[in-house]
């Protein structure tokens, strides 16, 4: 026990050096280990929670064919872009993540650029996939109150379900940090024994199965009349079919963002990264093949009397009451990976704030509960924003969940492609993939920019003002605001990652706006640089 104190205490001792090395102090306490942050990371990726949510959504834009072979191809391209972030996470290990990571990675007069146009994606992102989650959960909730209560699921009730969900996720994140960790291991067992449960009770119990060729070969196209393959192509569908496989496998960064309240960060971060996205692609695969060899009815499936074709398979093989009693487990995951996604989105926000990304007034930790208060409930009110559309749209939730992959993978996919434009600013951290560095990353930038133009595209024909795709809209907006904000007035102000150490050690204000650039005119401080930066 006591080396293990011991070893503790070296741990923290080099965290905070190396924090220190960013420009940072210790704010957040640091008691995560390596498991902790997989099992952040792995249950905001939490397969059960996209497959479930989007099951109909792959089923009706190109069927079983493309869910199955779908994901094996997701996860391949996508490992990539994990291993490019693991090693920029390896050399710089703090809650900013992808903003920092521009930062520093960009040449001195234009990181402060790439910064901003990254942290605002990731930003948008961050409370995007929060959005897909729990408005999934509260669909989920209103669908098994419907089995046998009489529920009848309106747009406003689901409205006020989800705002029920988030104000229960605030409530733990603002008041429960010291037990985020044991509902941290609750949430690994559901996602990990529970999921592996769930999917071999369904395929044990099963009456009959599919066929091989059904599960691997079988295409569908739900997506109108004519439809998209008719209309374009069954390549078209099978493209945007992969949603459901890239967004059940995102969040991922948030082995990042929680890299300052982990030990050994420079390992544990980088192999929380990859951890999560190869246990979540494995457990995700045996799922889906579970669930689709477990169909006893295609058509009654897809056009279930339930609305949600995975309650509907476990009806058929369970009856109402197996089927309620297994669909709870899936809300208890899917309640789970909310909880875990407002965790990630309030480190980034906080940390974001710290460095002048937004207003000053959200960097405040609460020093009786060690939480950054301010930051998870704004996470929380801009998610329930972004849901408000659903009142009158009925691809509002598909477009969220292309809004939040959209803008966090762009937000990875920006420092890949700037260390591989100036390899020169890239000092590599404990983990470096060495001389497959710079390929992994050019594979990782062409994917990212195949599934930012393929998620844009429309998915359900005729477009009209019930079936228009706003993912575009909305990028649009984002970029736009980015841009027009950076060229009119944040060049002007903001610098990038501040040197927060430095800064306060000989009186300066952090907080006071334009406090930091006073003093870097009068030569008082230096900018960050991020050559000044060893690992």
């Amino acid at each position: 026990m006591d080396r293990l104190r011991r070893s503790s205490h070296v741990y923290e001792g080099k965290d905070e050096s190396v924090l220190a090395e960013q420009g940072y102090k210790q704010e957040l306490k640091r008691d995560w280990s390596l498991i902790h942050n997989f099992g952040v990371s792995f249950s905001i990726i939490s397969v059960i929670t996209g497959i479930t949510t989007l099951f109909e959504y792959g089923l009706t834009t190109g069927g079983p064919g493309v869910m199955s072979v779908g994901w094996i191809c997701v996860n391949f391209f996508t490992m990539f872009v994990g291993l490019s972030m693991a090693e920029i996470t390896s050399a710089h290990p703090t809650s900013g993540g992808p903003y920092f990571w521009a930062a520093m990675l960009a040449p001195k007069e234009q990181g402060a650029m790439w910064s901003w146009l990254t942290g605002w994606s990731n930003f948008v992102g961050q409370f995007a996939v929060t959005t897909g989650i729990t408005f999934g959960c509260a669909n989920l909730i209103a669908t098994l109150a419907a089995v046998k209560g009489g529920f009848e699921a309106t747009p406003g009730k689901i409205i006020g379900i989800y705002a029920a969900l988030l104000v229960s996720h605030g409530l733990v994140n603002t008041f429960g940090v010291h037990i985020l960790r044991y509902l941290n291991n609750s949430s690994v067992i559901f996602h990990s024994l529970g999921v592996a449960s769930f999917a071999i009770a369904v395929v044990a119990k099963a009456p009959t199965h599919q066929s091989a060729k059904f599960v691997f070969a079988t295409f569908n196209d739900g997506t109108g009349s004519p439809s998209w393959s008719a209309r374009a192509s069954p390549a078209y569908v099978a493209c945007i079919g992969i949603l459901m496989s890239q967004y059940t496998i995102t969040g991922f960064d948030a082995s990042a963002h929680l890299s300052e309240e982990t030990r050994n960060a420079s390992w544990s971060a980088p192999i929380g990264v990859l951890t999560s996205i190869g246990v979540s692609a494995l457990f995700g695969f045996f799922l889906i093949l579970c669930l689709l060899f477990s169909i006893q009815d295609f058509d009654k499936t897809v056009t279930s009397d339930v609305g949600q074709p995975v309650l509907q398979i476990l009806i058929d093989i369970f009856g109402e009451d197996g089927a309620i009693v297994l669909f709870t487990l899936v809300i208890i995951c899917v309640w789970h990976c909310g909880l875990f996604s407002l965790t990630s989105n309030s480190r980034m926000m906080f940390a974001f704030s710290r460095d002048g990304g937004i207003p000053k007034f959200f960097h405040h930790v609460d020093k009786r509960f060690m939480s950054p208060s301010r930051t998870i409930w704004l996470a929380a009110t801009l998610a329930f924003i972004l849901a408000l559309p659903s009142l009158g749209s009925s691809v509002a939730f598909a477009a969220a969940t292309s809004i939040a992959t959209i803008g966090l993978y762009i937000s990875y996919g920006l420092p890949i492609l700037i260390g591989l434009l100036y390899p020169q600013n890239f000092k590599k951290g404990p983990f470096n993939l060495g001389m497959a560095s710079r390929p992994v990353a050019v594979v990782a930038c062409l994917w990212i920019g195949f599934i930012t133009i393929i998620f844009c595209l429309p998915n359900v024909n005729p477009v009209n003002s019930q079936t228009l795709n706003y993912t575009p809209v909305a990028v649009a907006i984002v970029a736009l605001w980015a841009f027009a904000t950076w060229f009119l007035s944040a060049r002007k102000w903001f610098t990038g990652p501040i040197r927060q150490i430095e800064a306060e050690a000989i009186g300066i204000d952090i907080d006071e706006p334009g406090a930091l650039e006073k003093a870097e005119a009068e030569g008082i401080i230096k900018p960050f640089d991020s050559k000044e930066v060893n690992m």
